[in-house]
């Protein structure tokens, strides 16, 4: 009888589907060291996706440089390409020498190995919160480097780093109709709230989130032919200053936590059958 339950169980297991071998999403496209030569594409949405067409930020350039250049994150939508190198120019009017450039996305898109959620359509860019000192860092240099806080200790006050700059290129980077976001601490965003006097109509693309103080985070809308992107639904009506400032009075006096989701996965765990399939197909090539 016990040679016959085994028998039954070893037959079962072998007919099952082999999920556990599947590989993970993020192991996948995190192997990928080069893009391909298609045209570009933004596959699924900016936390279950891919990129095909996707070029590289240069290294260097006369106003930024790209940041922690092990991590091959250098990597976007001809679109987003074009808009770092143009808000990195205007930042030189604010008084920076330019831009550091941080994370954008892998050669392919796609979940990362390490870090963010995001990040995965060729769409996203972190933009680091320190002005640049040299625009001629090494890649030893530009792995060492680290940015700095806007946000005290604390955070709920801005550290002496927040300048009036910031705030410019912040405003010139929401202004843009490429962009659909621009996240930021809270603390920086009631900062633009208090100090603006002109046009408010940017700010409903600056949304407050945590663990923006060293960067701001910017992710431009599905670009044209992008047929198989997911563009996030609108921001909420209005400026959203009061939203911020809520962020901040709770951390001084913090609510109850909500539940955790029971359903939530962080991308990182995402199979490649979970992906759309046009990012299957991109990697089978």
């Amino acid at each position: 009888m016990i040679r016959t339950i085994l028998t039954v169980a070893a037959l079962a297991l072998a007919a099952a589907p082999p999920v556990l071998a599947e590989p993970l999403a993020k192991d996948v496209f995190g192997a990928q060291r080069a893009a391909n030569r298609a045209a570009p594409q933004a596959i699924g949405g900016y936390s279950r996706g891919c990129a095909s067409g996707n070029v590289q930020l240069p290294e260097t350039g006369p106003t930024w440089q790209a940041m922690r250049l092990s991590r091959n994150r250098n990597w976007g939508q001809p679109e987003l390409v074009d808009f770092l190198i143009g808000l990195s120019g205007q930042a030189t009017r604010y008084g920076w020498h330019g831009l550091y450039i941080g994370d954008m996305s892998q050669p392919m898109g796609g979940p990362m190995l390490t870090g963010h959620a995001s990040h995965q359509i060729g769409l996203d860019a972190d933009i680091w919160m320190l002005p640049p000192s040299s625009l001629r860092l090494s890649p030893a240099q530009r792995e060492k480097l680290s940015s700095q806080s806007v946000v005290a200790k604390g955070g709920v006050a801005p550290s002496p780093l927040w300048s009036a700059s910031h705030h410019a290129i912040i405003r010139a980077a929401a202004s843009d109709p490429r962009v659909a976001r621009v996240f930021v601490d809270p603390v920086a965003k009631v900062l633009m709230c208090q100090a603006e006097r002109g046009n408010r109509g940017y700010l409903r693309k600056i949304r407050p989130i945590g663990g923006h103080d060293y960067h701001f985070h910017v992710r431009l809308a599905c670009t044209r032919g992008s047929r198989g992107c997911q563009d996030q639904d609108p921001p909420p009506p209005g400026d959203g200053c009061e939203e911020a400032a809520q962020w901040v009075r709770n951390r001084i006096d913090p609510p109850p936590a909500p539940p955790p989701d029971p359903n939530y996965r962080h991308p990182r765990s995402f199979r490649l059958s979970e992906l759309p399939r046009a990012c299957r197909i991109l990697v089978a090539r």
